[in-house]
């Protein structure tokens, strides 16, 4: 028996064709969204007491999370507590829950807040200012207020009160990391710094972050 060219022999596989699928059409890929860093922003403040970091930061943990950074501190009676938390999506979603749960616990306040990761600006040049003083209202706001007008941001700001050693006169203490656009003269901002602190009677330095 002859057979026609091409003829498939009984029992043979026809191979299959398969249509290209449409790329908008091709399932997502969740495999790669918990990969992704996001960010929170936390804060808190509760009753002074042994374990509160621990509390908090066993949280995070717990949750696949990572601090990124943090400031803590006693004020008054309480302790207040600001983080930089990283992690992928569903270690984020998980934080936020948990940590609502802690507080309900221990009667800490804590607000979450979601937020990116600072770009870089390669266009400002930060300087520290450390500032001593006989303790009076209005030095922060009056400090504020001069780099604002001149259009400079406030990258850090920590200030404390305390007696003097010898004189146990009140005083006053702020240290300030400021990012001067590099647009500005350094030197006419030092000089209408060191007017400015004349005149509120303020001791100051105004230099270059030591990296």
């Amino acid at each position: 028996m002859v057979r026609a060219r091409g003829a498939r022999a009984q029992g043979a596989r026809r191979p299959r064709f398969h249509r290209p699928a449409d790329p908008g059409t091709l399932p997502r890929n969740n495999s790669i969204l918990p990969r992704m860093k996001q960010f929170i922003a936390i804060s808190a403040i509760g009753d002074d007491r042994i374990g509160l970091v621990h509390d908090l930061s066993k949280v995070v943990a717990d949750c696949g999370g990572s601090i990124s950074e943090s400031r803590m501190t006693a004020l008054g009676s309480d302790f207040a507590m600001l983080l930089l938390v990283a992690g992928n999506w569903h270690s984020i979603a998980r934080i936020e829950t948990e940590l609502g749960k802690l507080g309900e616990s221990t009667g800490v306040t804590i607000q979450v807040r979601r937020t990116t990761e600072r770009a870089a600006r390669e266009d400002l040049i930060p300087y520290s200012v450390d500032v001593v003083c006989i303790d009076q209202s209005g030095i922060v706001s009056g400090l504020s207020g001069f780099f604002a007008a001149r259009g400079i941001d406030i990258g850090e700001l920590s200030t404390r009160s305390y007696a003097a050693a010898h004189t146990g006169a009140q005083m006053f203490s702020v240290y300030m990391v400021v990012n001067v656009p590099s647009r500005i003269h350094v030197g006419a901002l030092r000089e209408e710094f060191m007017d400015f602190c004349d005149q509120m009677n303020l001791d100051a330095i105004l230099e270059p972050v030591k990296n």
